[in-house]
């Protein structure tokens, strides 16, 4: 990837993605954060992957790995897409059947869809889950999208966006402003003001400033944290 230099390198390298990544391909995603990763999902790529080779699909489907969604406890998770079908508790034993039956024939297989334990009620999609219907999630909405290994992935969803006009339409002056107006805190539990940490960092003396990001997990309260850094961690470092 060639060096970016300016609003407009990007916005014509995120066009450029787009376009290369419309395609009519089925795409399987795979969660393989953490939870569903003890849970068996690395096993479950590994025997969708080969089942794709064996049926002579690997060009004709796309396989992205993910990051989390929620729900862990329901994991490996499992999407088709544009189809949108959603299943849960997968083992590498049902790759032949997701592959023959949902992928080629467009049919369900009912057994891995989510049930509903005090209704009954059978979900195809993550929005008819009673557990997701009514959520807002402004950090972990573009998990499934992309997988967090790929910057480009990230670009063509419009990432980076953010950061290119900090630093060539905005002073550090007014990026700390705008934090502060946007009231962002910190998420280990204390909520100190952002734009106030930044402003006092910024009038430190010495003319070398660091940003670490504290990726401890030690403590329980804050391993919600690593649903981010393993899902999406373009979007802490932006």
């Amino acid at each position: 990837m060639k060096r970016i230099d300016s609003p407009g390198d990007l916005e014509k390298l995120r066009r450029k993605l787009r376009s290369k990544k419309k395609t009519d391909k089925p795409t399987i995603s795979i969660c393989v954060s953490t939870g569903c990763a003890a849970l068996g999902s690395i096993k479950v790529l590994e025997a969708i992957k080969a089942e794709l080779e064996k049926q002579g699909l690997v060009e004709a489907v796309n396989v992205k790995e993910t990051g989390c969604l929620g729900f862990c406890e329901q994991g490996p998770r499992l999407g088709i897409h544009p189809k949108e079908i959603c299943y849960f508790k997968v083992k590498p034993e049902d790759a032949q059947e997701i592959v023959s039956k949902t992928v080629i024939k467009g049919e369900v297989v009912e057994r891995l869809l989510y049930k509903d334990p005090a209704t009954g009620k059978v979900a195809r999609r993550l929005d008819e889950i009673p557990f997701y219907r009514h959520q807002v999630r402004p950090l972990l909405a573009n998990n499934e999208r992309i997988d967090p290994k790929s910057i480009e992935d990230y670009i063509a969803i419009g990432g980076y966006e953010a950061l290119s006009k900090a630093l060539f339409k905005m002073t550090p002056e007014d990026v700390i402003e705008e934090i502060k107006r946007a009231n962002l805190r910190g998420r280990g539990g204390g909520g100190f003001p952002t734009g106030i940490k930044w402003e006092t960092t910024r009038k430190a003396p010495g003319h070398v400033k660091y940003v670490i990001v504290n990726c401890d997990e030690g403590d329980p309260g804050a391993f919600m944290d690593r649903s981010l850094m393993e899902g999406n961690p373009h979007s802490v470092l932006e």
